[in-house]
């Protein structure tokens, strides 16, 4: 079924205006789970394999094991569920690490110098200190919880043989939490993010589209006012969490198909490299950075001075604009089953886009305007031009090589 909705972190703003009540926001969310594969699928999915993963644990350590601490495994069961197959498998081993070398340290003092405050004082410095060593990751605190539940449970016993063999339980749940939570994971539904690359192209794309939407008509016009260039110049110094969103849900995607059974599957085996949106989601990255180069040159210039007629620099400099911004609506509709098309489609505007960069270089030396000259904001605006059109390119470039693939 085909994947819609958008990536996963991403924070487009929403315009402000009656807002639906509460049993409508949770009949759509359920609707939109219901419709297609997206963000709330895949919640819906992963809260039911935990549940299941969690139950079956709770089985197997309480029924079958009988043992005195069946808790850890639903727990370990419910961590492993991950966003993908290849993050559950590393923070699994992160987190069965972090317990061994817990239990270790806690069952390693408690031997040698008893249930004391000071053995418990002793276990707290160094499995803290432990748990911030780099290849445990986010899992480094779970050195220092394993070892005081492990503490708790030393205590509570009053030989040394029951102590061991109490410790060495709490691995073996952790273990079968893990390796059920691993296997639920796996074998029902595991999750497939590659579309997720799409999504944060998409996303900046319809950023860079909407900004160069609100700045045309504005120049079109004529010199745009100080607060238009200060918010133009605000919303293009904000995409940094956007971009970062993007890069995100590429590198998910990435990691999807790793040690994923789904795929092999034929409508899968053709997603085994992410090149092709890496290089267009950087060459976007590049040009949401020279679009705000540009709103910064304006902001600085507000068509004050006089002695040149600067109006018909700047309505070309509006449809050269405007030409981008069809060229980001092409990116912002990203679909692979149409990547043939669209990239056609996105090369033709590009050369449109080409032709208006050249018409206003041409306007602006037609009229006179001080190029060289650093005090004046054409030379910049030209330049900027040029750079913006190259990363057009680059996108054009990435996305056609990546349709013949």
């Amino acid at each position: 079924m085909k994947e819609q909705g958008n990536a996963e972190g991403s924070t487009e703003e929403k315009p402000e205006g009656h807002q639906p009540s509460w049993s409508t926001r949770v009949a759509q969310w359920w609707q939109r789970a219901w419709s297609y594969s997206g963000h709330e699928r895949h919640t819906v999915l992963l809260i039911a394999k935990s549940a299941l993963a969690a139950t079956l644990s709770w089985f197997v350590a309480y029924d079958l094991m009988h043992a005195k601490s069946p808790a850890f495994a639903p727990f370990s069961a419910v961590l492993t569920m991950q966003a993908t197959v290849y993050r559950s498998l590393v923070q699994s081993l992160r987190y069965v690490g972090a317990v061994v070398v817990g239990v270790a340290v806690q069952a390693a003092l408690g031997l040698s110098a008893g249930p004391t405050l000071a053995t418990f004082a002793l276990v707290a410095v160094i499995t803290l200190a432990v748990g911030r060593w780099a290849p445990l990751g986010s899992q480094g605190t779970q050195v220092s919880t394993a070892a005081f539940f492990a503490f708790s449970t030393y205590v509570s016993t009053s030989t040394n043989d029951t102590r061991l063999e109490q410790l060495q339980q709490i691995v073996l749940l952790v273990l079968v939490g893990c390796a059920i939570g691993a296997a639920v994971h796996i074998l029902v539904v595991p999750p497939m993010r590659y579309r997720n690359a799409e999504y944060g192209i998409r996303s900046l794309a319809h950023t860079l589209r909407d900004l160069l939407g609100d700045m045309a008509p504005v120049l079109r016009e004529g010199a745009p006012d100080e607060d238009s260039t200060a918010q133009w110049r605000r919303r293009a110094d904000r995409t940094d969490t956007l971009i970062s969103g993007a890069r995100s849900s590429l590198r998910t995607a990435e990691e999807s198909i790793h040690f994923n059974p789904r795929s092999r599957l034929p409508g899968h085996r053709g997603h085994t490299s992410f090149q092709g949106y890496a290089v267009v989601l950087e060459a976007l990255v590049r040009t949401l950075y020279q679009m705000a180069s540009l709103t910064r040159s304006l902001d600085r210039w507000h068509g004050e001075e006089s002695g040149y007629e600067y109006l018909p620099f700047l309505r070309s400099y509006a449809g050269f604009l405007d030409a981008l911004g069809k060229c980001a609506a092409v990116l912002a509709d990203l679909d692979e089953s149409r990547l043939p098309s669209q990239a056609k489609e996105l090369c033709r505007l590009a050369d449109e886009a080409q032709q208006q960069r050249q018409a206003l270089a041409e306007e602006a030396v037609a009229r006179g305007l001080p190029l060289t000259d650093p005090s004046q904001p054409y030379g910049e605006l030209v330049v900027e031009a040029t750079r913006l059109m190259e990363e057009c390119n680059n996108c054009c470039d990435a996305l056609r090589s990546w349709a013949e693939d």
